[in-house]
């Protein structure tokens, strides 16, 4: 296993400390939790979607409160993707919240800090408005800036700059594993001693909807989503994105950013921080069976999830919460299903996801769904899976729906699986 089992590290507990996001429903960490404890969807049109299409695309866009120029200026924004933004914004609140950092100064040690971001596509959206441009318009109205904001290590490469640190600096691609894995390569930094504290997460999207210099340009990803069948051909958006729900059709493109403030927890303790929550394992491997649909039987799935339990040294039964991928697809859901049956059943958690809210945020979902069990173990209440009603018979859990559960939750599991059958599972614990 990445972190080690008991036998190569010893047991250790790794502090969450602080955590920050941008998503659809909401461009910080209470927004997002009030919206996915209420019925708030982020899913409308796109855009780009012609109103009297027979299948217009549907998108779930950065919440419209979110500024870039809040946390960017105007000229750094100008060679940026909006996806640095997005990151840098959610990076900024979970060091706020963490308490290192306060304005412009920051509390980290320059050279014992780690960045770690997952994202899968980086700067598409600039890369293909390029192209759009050049086509368009020709040669002069492509932005001389491209180069330098296509690049998918940009987000770690301005926190680094921001920050001022000199530590490690990696950017993770695993599909929509990515920021799961970015939290589990920055614990082993954090376990194997190089760094005591880790900043990570994922980032992903950047589609500007709210700029005038967008008329006319289609983004050849969600036509290309359409044509491979994966993106939901519903209508309606209450409808349009179902985690296991007997009439899921497919998924629906969301984007945002999610961050969380890893340190080891003698560093925690010693600055007196109080963890959100505790890291206590980590379980990743691949299913090498097709590159977008899932090994069917779910086993290796379960295989990542069986790592991260005993990479925490908990089991089964300890489970109360599981915040699950759930996309929404028909294949992809029946084999996490099957996953989640196998290693969890007999112990009987409470099972949801975020993505009927959020729709799939892609790079960045599985850390907005780490934010997601972190806020129901603090809070006593787990949000409910939005717009799913009819749980797909084969689970044999039970799925959160309608609205939020009271629980009194000590562990949870959080799963992110990729396309190319990238596979992780986090396991978390109550903070102090």
């Amino acid at each position: 296993m990445l972190l080690g089992t008991k036998d190569t590290w010893g047991y250790m507990k790794i502090a969450i400390t602080g955590a920050g996001t941008v998503s659809p429903i909401g461009s910080n960490c209470t927004e997002f939790f009030e919206a996915i404890t209420s019925d708030a969807t982020g899913v409308r049109s796109a855009p780009w979607a012609e109103p009297h299409a027979v299948r217009p695309p549907l998108f779930a866009a950065v919440d419209a409160r979110f500024d870039p120029l809040r946390v960017l200026d105007e000229r750094l924004l100008e060679g940026c993707d909006t996806f640095v933004a997005f990151g840098i914004s959610a990076c900024d609140e979970a060091l706020m919240q963490a308490g290192l950092r306060d304005g412009s100064s920051s509390g980290l040690d320059p050279l014992r800090t780690a960045i770690v971001d997952g994202t899968s596509m980086g700067g598409h959206y600039t890369l293909m408005r390029a192209q759009w441009a050049l086509e368009t318009r020709g040669p002069d109205a492509v932005d001389p800036k491209t180069m330098m904001k296509i690049w998918a290590n940009m987000t770690a490469a301005q926190l680094s700059m921001r920050y001022g640190l000199h530590g490690p600096s990696l950017t993770v691609s695993t599909a929509c594993a990515s920021s799961l894995d970015a939290i589990g390569q920055a614990a082993g930094m954090i376990r194997s001693g190089s760094v005591d504290v880790a900043l990570c997460g994922g980032t992903e999207g950047g589609f500007p909807s709210d700029r005038p210099d967008i008329d006319g340009f289609v983004p050849v990803t969600s036509i290309a989503g359409a044509r491979l069948g994966m993106e939901s051909p519903e209508r309606d958006p209450r409808l349009a994105m179902l985690p296991f729900d007997v009439r899921r059709s497919g998924i629906v493109f969301g984007e945002g950013a999610a961050w969380l403030v890893l340190e080891s927890e003698e560093h925690a303790r010693g600055r007196g921080a109080r963890p959100l929550a505790w890291l206590r394992g980590y379980g990743s491997c691949a299913d090498g069976h097709h590159p977008s649909s899932p090994e069917p039987t779910g086993r290796w799935e379960s295989r990542a999830m069986r790592l991260a339990l005993e990479d925490a040294a908990v089991g089964p039964t300890d489970m109360d919460v599981v915040v699950a991928h759930a996309t929404g697809t028909p294949k992809g859901d029946s084999a996490e299903i099957l996953a989640i049956n196998d290693v969890l059943g007999d112990a009987a958690p409470l099972v949801t996801s975020v993505k009927g809210h959020t729709a799939h945020t892609g790079a960045a979902s599985g850390a907005m769904s780490a934010i997601a069990a972190i806020a129901a173990m603090r809070s006593g209440q787990l949000n409910h899976t939005a717009g799913t009603t009819e749980v797909d018979p084969d689970a044999g859990f039970e799925v959160v729906t309608s609205a939020p559960r009271a629980v009194d939750a000590r562990f949870a599991q959080i799963n992110a699986f990729g396309f190319g059958g990238q596979n992780s599972s986090v396991v978390l614990s109550r903070g102090d």
